[in-house]
């Protein structure tokens, strides 16, 4: 299908909206099969127009200052991640009977446009948490087997440049949000996994339920295995909607042990009854919990998916065990920091939704909590009920910590709150220095924000160094 597609590229007028990385992959991509492109972006500064400029050498039309008229002519929109499928562009192209599509699905209809080269099948994975983190393990037990593999997507690196680009790769692992699976109408993995699914980037979709089916598509067309959380039965849903190839098989993790056509835990070893013979009796021991860093209840999980995936690919056990000892999480997620005074410091800033820190809270007791930042719309009601005996205190920061604080008082009252009302470069060296207060020997600070961080930081990684900074600051006073 691909190369019947790039052919029908030639001389199209193509619209691609927004300057960011995978707005100018697809631009550089399309351009290169012979399109008309143009860029349409709605910034105008100086950043901007450097990167037109670079454009335009190649022949690529860039507008910018107006990212919502849809240039005249044009046969194709090709979106960026992030733009809202309610965006005045994507209107103008709806009324026109123009089709939109994300780069996503340009990378697809790329595979097998290279001459010689099969093109590699992809393992994908999305959910509300734990993508990247399954993602790069996949790719560690991948490698583990001697294959040629990749993590890519939403991970960071534009997929379009790993199909069109010159290492060739036996199987792809591919981390996919929902936004890009809103726009990737075509893609047919050879197997894929569902997480998890709770409430977040509602405001994109609209509502829980578009955001769900956006998720779902993920399975539309395996051909192998559809990996669902046995935890979660909205992900088995996804799977039992899903229209796939005839033999395709739903395949469950979970952190229990498991039944036939599943991978658990027993007695602290990963075991798959699902790639077994006679499953029904047999089971597969394929690595130890002490194998995985950090062996928190929901790393184990996203272990569990990555194994499955790996095994739908047909992986030997080995291989997982050895993939995921290799494992290294990247920073800021459920990461050591320091122990000062016998309290342990962890950085969770990537935990920016509530059930990413719901799971974050549940590795660890008792726990003093540093919370807050944007909520995005969230309410921490359940969060704080789930949580509320694990907790010997609560920090709170962020533009909307009044939030956490009212949950917190409605479901935890006798949990202590300090709440900081400062927004400035010292505000996480005070929130840790509370927080050290409050703790005691064997308790561990946990920053595990359940918000986003743009109110006080550039990103949750800046969040993170920020409290890695106050935790060796502390140590050092404590020394």
């Amino acid at each position: 299908m691909g190369s019947r597609q790039v052919t029908s590229w030639q001389g199209k007028n193509i619209t691609v909206a927004g300057l960011g990385v995978s707005g100018i992959s697809a631009a550089r991509a399309l351009a290169g099969f012979g399109a008309s492109v143009t860029v349409v972006d709605g910034g105008d500064g100086e950043g901007h127009r450097a990167k037109a400029a670079e454009l335009a050498h190649l022949g690529i039309s860039v507008r910018l200052g107006d990212a919502e008229t849809l240039p005249e002519g044009t046969g194709l929109v090709v979106t960026s991640p992030g733009w809202k499928p309610d965006s005045p562009l994507f209107a103008a192209a709806a009324a026109a009977g123009v089709e939109v599509v994300g780069d996503v699905e340009i990378a697809w209809q790329l595979r097998g446009s290279r001459p010689g080269r099969e093109p590699a099948p992809w393992l994908a994975i999305t959910g509300t948490n734990g993508k990247t983190t399954t993602t790069q393990m996949l790719a560690s037990i991948l490698k583990a087997a001697g294959l040629r593999t990749a993590a890519v997507g939403n991970i960071g690196t534009p997929i379009i440049d790993v199909v069109l680009g010159e290492e060739e790769y036996d199987v792809l692992a591919v981390e996919l949000s929902s936004y890009q699976l809103h726009w990737a109408p075509s893609v047919r993995a050879h197997s894929a996994a569902v997480l998890n699914l709770a409430p977040d980037h509602l405001d994109w979709h609209g509502s829980m339920e578009a955001y769900a089916a956006d998720k779902g598509r993920i399975y539309e067309g395996n051909t192998v295995a559809c990996v669902y959380n046995v935890a979660d039965p909205a992900t088995e849903r996804l799977v039992e909607e899903a229209d796939v190839v005839e033999g395709c098989r739903a395949i469950g993790f979970t952190l229990g042990a498991p039944g036939p056509s599943m991978l658990g835990v027993v007695d602290g070893i990963l075991v798959d009854r699902a790639f077994v013979e006679n499953r029904q009796k047999n089971a597969q021991e394929l690595a130890e919990v002490s194998d995985i860093t950090p062996p928190a209840p929901h790393n184990i999980a996203n272990a569990l998916a990555a194994a499955a995936l790996a095994r739908a690919f047909g992986v030997p056990p080995r291989a997982v065990r050895d993939g995921l000892r290799d494992f290294r999480p990247d920073a800021h997620r459920v990461a050591f920091v320091d122990e000062v005074g016998g309290v342990a410091y962890v950085d969770d800033s990537k935990a920016t939704n509530t059930h990413a820190a719901e799971a974050s809270l549940a590795a660890y007791e008792p726990v003093v909590w540093i919370a807050g930042g944007l909520a995005k719309g969230a309410t921490f009601d359940e969060l704080v009920q789930k949580s509320a005996e694990r907790m010997r205190g609560a920090v709170l920061i962020g533009a909307d910590r009044a939030l956490i604080a009212e949950a917190l008082a409605r479901h935890a009252p006798d949990v202590p709150v300090v709440d900081l009302d400062r927004t400035d470069t010292g505000a996480m060296l005070a929130a840790v220095r509370e927080a050290a207060r409050l703790a005691e020997p064997g308790d561990t600070v946990l920053l595990a924000p359940a918000c986003a961080s743009m109110d006080m930081f550039a990103n949750y990684n800046k969040r993170g160094d920020a409290f890695a900074d106050a935790v060796r600051e502390l140590a050092a006073e404590s020394a």
